[in-house]
């Protein structure tokens, strides 16, 4: 009992210390509180992610198609969707056509009916957005009338576009159509995507690089006021008091300070978790209550509070050193996860494919894109199957039916006039060893040539149809999708009479890039021609999307992080500049300029930082060599990042150093000189 009256009284003692101790003791105790308090904030907020990725992935899931109950015939409880996703001006919109089949028919999660023919529903950010000037150009594509909002439980992030569009006209097509669902229920079963190795890999070092140095902070900020509360328990000793009980002291007025802390994070937590709601980062928000950590996270930030007050160090090289790694390591596995798609934008801006059963409509969408301001050339070309048995055995050759103009995009054909035919070279030989390439003048079937499973060949027979005994034999090219095509091109004239139920239509369009709207132009005219037909703009590379995820959260715990570094340089140097009060003061009576002063408070934080980011920097490169060593990845250092980074801490010093200069001008007044 003894000895727990003695850990009692020596804590007291050292929170009489804390809150006692007159102004200064509470001022001290306040910034100890502000600087663990923010540091507790950003741990809050980490230990929030896991659980608010996981709400959202299950209203995701929840609305999914992906697994939804299908159905074969139409009923009381079936509904047709098709996806009309849209892009205006960099902004991806996920849309839905809708169509009821039947008074039972499943409503999507977020709504409370379905939206009828020339109706929409759309979430508040779309809705905000078409109601602006800056949505003018979409309020041409998505002009139906608006009759509902989409409800959080139906959107993944309060910053999400989407929209719900009521359709009289949705068809589902033969046994080939796959754009068009039917389903009676939405959110089927489905297996979360896992994570590869080396993608777990960049999650782990991303949480390490940036809680590290929060953890770091935190003790520093508890030792704020250091210089005095040393004094006070030297003093202590010279009254008598023995080691234990010094420490014992020194603890209770640390924890005072890291429960006071404590409380302040969570209040900037929950002020923090009111306003996430409006940040947004490359279409990813997140709603404020799904930043809502489990209990026994909130219990671990608890307990690691009070006990990170044994460590002290720089949060600012701590911070950078991790970051260096971590594009050393983003860096070396890039190319894993961004490949070259093959596509040649130089050729063709978008690609526009029909949907099964509009095909026929081809040349004259064509004409519309191409009558489009700012598109240059538009290029349509139908796809059709021909076999030389029927149903086919498996061994289809591949027709492309366009102008002279058009092929010369799929192959080299030299001299070209209308009722041309080519066959395309390369074309190698079935396992049966029967050429697959056909030959002038020989006789196939066209159209439907393949059955579906146990389904019989659609009504509409294959049509017989002979090669025309004048094609030659050209190279194929790869086309501006990087597909290298086989088989047979034919001008229209040449072509089958019938192309059966399953053709493909595309059609290719050239831009002007001088005119950044264009691409905008080009989906709103697609989508009110043909709301089915999917226009692709046509990239060189493709990025593996939980990569850029990965990284895109990393941009985001990386900015936190910099502004808690930022404040806590802030904190720790008007503290010092409180402590340093009348030392300031006596040396403006003593005639020392105030330029100077400034100067000096500069150096006193540049220069610990300047050497913290030099060690910080070697440290960096170090470990992300390492880490790609260990990885089996060839070492290649990003300068550019590195000096960004570098640059990241010169700006936060400069900022610092500004906002500190007010309080340095009030502190070097006359009645600084005062004292008790």
């Amino acid at each position: 009992m003894n000895t727990l009256r003695a850990w009692a009284r020596d804590l007291s003692l050292g929170a009489r210390f804390a809150f006692g101790g007159g102004r200064q003791g509470w001022t001290r105790t306040l910034l100890t509180g502000v600087g663990v308090g923010l540091g507790v904030a950003l741990l809050l907020i980490g230990t929030a992610v896991p659980g608010a990725l996981t709400d959202r992935h299950e209203r995701e899931d929840a609305r999914s198609l992906l697994g939804a109950t299908t159905a074969d015939a139409p009923g009381r409880d079936t509904l047709l969707v098709a996806r009309v996703d849209q892009t205006y001006r960099h902004q991806d919109i996920g849309g839905r056509l809708l169509r009821a089949e039947g008074p039972d028919a499943p409503v999507p999660p977020g709504l409370k009916a379905l939206p009828k023919a020339g109706e929409m529903a759309v979430s508040p950010a779309l809705e905000r957005l078409l109601a602006s000037p800056e949505g003018a150009d979409l309020r041409e594509r998505l002009g139906a009338r608006i009759t509902a909002t989409v409800a959080d439980r139906g959107l993944t992030g309060p910053a999400e576009l989407l929209f719900y569009l009521g359709s009289d006209s949705l068809q589902r097509g033969g046994p080939g159509e796959y754009r068009i669902q039917r389903i009676t229920a939405f959110a089927g079963d489905r297996e979360p995507r896992a994570l590869g190795p080396g993608l777990m890999l960049l999650v782990v070092l991303a949480f390490v690089a940036l809680l590290t140095p929060v953890a770091v902070f935190i003790a520093a900020a508890v030792r704020f006021g250091g210089e005095r509360r040393d004094q006070r328990l030297a003093a202590l000793r010279l009254v008598g008091a023995d080691g234990r009980t010094v420490r014992r002291i020194a603890a209770g007025e640390a924890l005072s300070g890291a429960l006071v802390g404590l409380v302040l994070g969570a209040g900037f937590f929950l002020a923090g978790r009111s306003l996430v709601g409006s940040l947004s980062f490359q279409q990813r928000s997140v709603f404020p209550e799904d930043l809502d950590p489990s209990a026994w996270l909130l219990l671990l930030v608890a307990l690691a509070v009070p006990a990170a007050a044994v460590a002290v160090t720089v949060p600012a090289a701590v911070a950078v050193a991790g970051a260096i790694a971590l594009q050393m390591v983003f860096t070396g596995v890039e190319e894993d996860y961004e490949r070259p798609t093959g596509q040649d934008p130089g050729r063709a801006a978008v690609s526009v494919m029909m949907h099964m059963g509009t095909e026929s409509r081809l040349d004259a969408l064509a004409r519309e894109l191409a009558a489009t301001p700012g598109v240059v050339r538009a290029v349509p070309l139908t796809g059709f199957q021909a076999a030389r048995s029927t149903p086919a055995d498996g061994q289809t050759i591949r027709g492309t039916i366009g102008t002279c103009d058009a092929l010369r995009e799929v192959a080299d054909i030299g001299a070209c006039a209308e009722g041309d035919a080519f066959v395309l070279s390369g074309g190698g030989l079935s396992p049966t060893g029967e050429p697959l390439a056909p030959v002038p003048g020989e006789r196939l079937y066209a159209g439907n040539i393949t059955s579906f499973g146990a389904r019989e060949l659609p009504a509409q027979k294959p049509v017989e149809w002979a090669v025309p005994a004048g094609a030659r034999t050209v190279r194929a090219v790869p086309d501006p999708m990087g597909d290298l095509r086989e088989g047979v091109l034919v001008t229209p004239s040449a072509a089958p009479r019938e192309m059966g139920s399953w053709p493909t239509a595309q059609v290719y369009l050239q831009t002007d890039e001088s005119r950044p709207d264009t691409l905008d132009r080009i989906r709103t005219a697609v989508f009110r021609a043909e709301p089915l037909a999917k226009a692709t703009t046509l990239r060189e590379s493709s990025e593996d999307t939980s990569y850029a995820a990965i990284r895109t959260g990393l941009f985001f715990g990386a900015a936190a992080l910099l502004v808690l570094i930022g404040t806590s340089m802030l904190v720790s140097q008007l503290e010092q500049l409180r402590e340093r009060r009348r030392l300031l003061a006596a040396l403006v009576a003593f005639g020392t300029p105030r330029g100077t002063l400034g100067l000096s408070v500069l150096w006193q934080t540049a220069l610990p930082i300047a050497l913290g980011l030099s060690l910080a920097t070697g440290t960096g490169l170090a470990l992300g060599s390492a880490l790609l060593w260990v990885a089996g990845r060839p070492v290649h250092v990003d300068w550019t990042s590195v000096l960004a980074l570098a640059g990241a801490g010169v700006g936060v010093v400069a900022l610092v150093t500004l906002l500190t200069l007010p309080p340095l001008l009030r502190m070097m007044r006359p009645d600084g000189l005062r004292t008790e």
